[in-house]
């Protein structure tokens, strides 16, 4: 496993190690609003009830519910539960800055509903390092950083099933070398693309969170519906809300050594409830954790979002509402959405989605990585176990191999025309990770068609790396043809995907499929589960516990 945990030129010491967090409310029942106590916490007298109200005010025991909820609220988006509270104040919406969901060209296809017309909800959660506030600037980093673009160094992509039973998340660490896209900002100004690798964090910084949503969408292949961006201030209100966060460690842990590099954390041995600066603290920390990289970091930052959650759905209580106000203020303010939900109304719509899950349907993951060959301090998608992850999600299987046994019938509706009038293109994608493409690959697959009654299959001498093999076409009416074409080579249906950027049916030979005529059945199964490099945390999971590095206990 190649180290992750030394930064380039831009980037700055032990940034935001916080995968996301917020606060939201709806103000849609503003009934809500006049049943939460004002002041220290005690009840109020009963008030005369408005017209169309049957009678007096509302019982202790509805007050004392509606302050449960609230303290969920606080972290619902990173955690998928929900509640109700002081949030519905209409001022918090002008709190909530907003941005443009994808500055990307490239457009990916939205996932076809399931038999019950619902379809799975992605949300990329970024956790920026911005010291640009005097908030973010007192809770860590140095004076140089004021100013400078900020830098994504969280990253999480939230994926919850079409039927809302499963939850999975895929984190990347900061320091993955990708190739990030070309990116326009809302005001026109163009970030072209690198062209070389970049540090995925840089993506921040090159137009806002679309950047870093359409670095997301190309990698992947997976439709992201919305993003949310929390600052450091955020992640200090949001623990603070909580009440406090069980974390545990294996040894007494002090992340700091001789340089002064290390986010300050210091524990005992055990199990601690963290809250505030020791929260984000924890979720800082790379020196001290395991092997010092960033996915050791991304490991603890997965055991605190398990154990939020239950701690939120199983003992959240909030018994100072002027606290939570103050902290609703903090946590509004340092949150950014894209338009789709910026409104407390539409986050809380959001939270209602989230709150369905259990806690054992939540399965937490690493994107599986590879040494940068250039640099040790630099990883890149693994080839193969990251490919099988993404296509998981994809296709909207769970992560914790809990899938349905009945699988859905893929086949279009769309009847095919005979072989020998489909007409398909067939490109190269076997350069990956730097590799050279296999010699006339698909000059060979197209061969192999041809033989199969395909006689209008061609050969394009476009080069179009992809991991796995894909088919894709720009209609509905070339379903039938894109399907006949992969049944054919043995390709799965999962594999055939609409694509308006394609002329017609598409047939890229990934570099899952190196050699011979017919797909590898290998490549187009799984065991039902995440590779084991992905390191795949359950929710309950209530015994995990963090490694130290060597040299620093204490």
């Amino acid at each position: 496993m190649g180290r992750s945990g030394v930064r380039g030129e831009r980037t700055r010491t032990d940034g935001l190690g916080e995968p996301a967090v917020h606060a939201g409310e709806s103000v849609q029942d503003e009934r809500l609003h006049e049943d939460i106590s004002a002041g220290d916490g005690r009840d109020l007298p009963d008030r005369t009830p408005r017209a169309g109200r049957h009678g007096g005010g509302r019982p202790k025991r509805r007050r004392h519910r509606i302050l449960r909820w609230t303290a969920g609220v606080l972290a619902v988006l990173v955690v998928g539960t929900a509640g109700a509270g002081y949030l519905y104040y209409r001022h918090l919406n002008g709190n909530i800055k907003k941005d443009r969901l994808n500055l990307g060209e490239k457009k990916v296809a939205e996932p076809t509903p399931n038999e019950a017309g619902q379809t799975p909800l992605n949300i990329l959660l970024i956790g920026s390092d911005s010291r640009n506030t005097k908030e973010n600037l007192k809770l860590g980093g140095h004076k140089e950083s004021v100013g400078a673009p900020p830098l994504a160094d969280v990253q999480m992509l939230l994926h919850v099933s079409a039927d809302r039973s499963n939850m999975s998340v895929i984190s990347m660490p900061r320091d993955t070398m990708l190739k990030i896209p070309k990116c326009t900002d809302p005001d026109g100004k163009v970030y072209p693309s690198p062209g070389a690798l970049e540090m995925t964090n840089e993506s921040l910084g090159r137009g806002g969170p679309g950047c870093t949503v359409a670095t997301w969408q190309e990698l992947t292949g997976i439709h992201i519906d919305h993003f949310m961006k929390i600052e450091f201030s955020g992640v200090v209100s949001m623990a603070d809300a909580i009440g406090g966060v069980p974390v545990c460690v294996k040894q007494n842990v002090y992340s700091h050594n001789s340089d002064g590099a290390g986010s300050g954390l210091k524990l005992k041995k055990g199990t601690t409830s963290i809250k505030g600066e020791d929260a984000l603290k924890w979720l800082r920390t790379r020196y001290g954790f395991e092997d010092g990289t960033d996915l050791g970091r991304t490991h603890a930052q997965h055991m605190y979002m398990n154990s939020m959650v239950r701690e939120l759905r199983e003992n959240a209580t909030l018994t100072n509402p002027n606290q939570l106000r103050k902290l609703a203020e903090q946590a509004t303010r340092s949150l950014t959405v894209d338009e789709g939900i910026a409104s407390v109304s539409e986050l809380y719509d959001l939270a209602k989605q989230l709150q369905k899950v259990p806690t054992k349907r939540i399965t937490m993951t690493t994107m599986p990585t590879a040494q940068w060959p250039q640099n040790i301090n630099r990883v890149i998608p693994k080839a193969g176990d990251a490919e099988q992850l993404f296509t998981m999600v994809r296709d909207d299987e769970p992560l914790d191999g809990k899938a349905s046994k009945k699988k859905p019938d893929l086949t279009s509706e769309d009847p095919a025309a005979a072989d020998d009038a489909i007409a398909v293109i067939v490109r190269n994608g076997t350069a990956v990770d730097g590799q050279a493409p296999t010699s006339r690959r698909a000059t060979g697959v197209v061969t192999a068609l041809q033989g199969k009654g395909f006689a209008q299959a061609k050969v394009d001498p476009q080069n179009q790396p992809e991991e796995k093999t894909v088919i894709t076409y720009p209609s509905a009416d070339l379903e039938g043809d894109a399907q006949a074409v992969a049944k054919a080579v043995g390709l799965p249906l999962t594999s055939v995907k609409k694509s308006t950027e394609s002329s017609g049916v598409t047939l890229v030979v990934g570099a899952d499929w190196r050699s011979g005529d017919t797909y590898p059945k290998s490549a187009a199964t799984n065991d039902g589960k995440p590779p084991a490099s992905s390191r795949p945390l359950n929710g309950d999971d209530t015994d995990a516990c963090m490694d130290i590095q060597q040299g620093y206990t204490w």
